[in-house]
């Protein structure tokens, strides 16, 4: 049984909206730059679901391809979290400054 290692992809953006709330009001470059990774890790899924589907269903997709699909879409989205992760603490960090 095969699993999915990006499921956890869904709940992501209603969390980032929720931390970049604020910070969207002094720079649009935290919510572009997250939005830009968010967006690729989904098309990259999409690519590695098709790419999996089609092996399984024997039509014409080969192992090779499908494990390349799927190994892009994983690292896409451990790319994915390391800027939600530096987004995060860049955003603890301001929320701690006394002005």
């Amino acid at each position: 049984a095969m699993t999915n290692p990006i499921s956890g992809l869904r709940i992501l953006p209603v969390e980032a909206e929720a931390v970049l709330g604020s910070a969207r009001e002094t720079s649009g470059g935290f919510a572009q730059t997250l939005k830009a990774a968010l967006s690729e890790a989904d098309q990259l899924q999409g690519q590695a679901t098709q790419e999996v589907s089609g092996l399984l269903q024997g039509s014409g997709h080969d192992v090779h391809s499908a494990l390349i699909a799927v190994e892009k879409a994983d690292l896409s989205f451990q790319l994915m979290l390391q800027v939600r992760n530096k987004i995060v603490q860049a955003y603890q960090e301001v929320s701690r400054l006394q002005f």
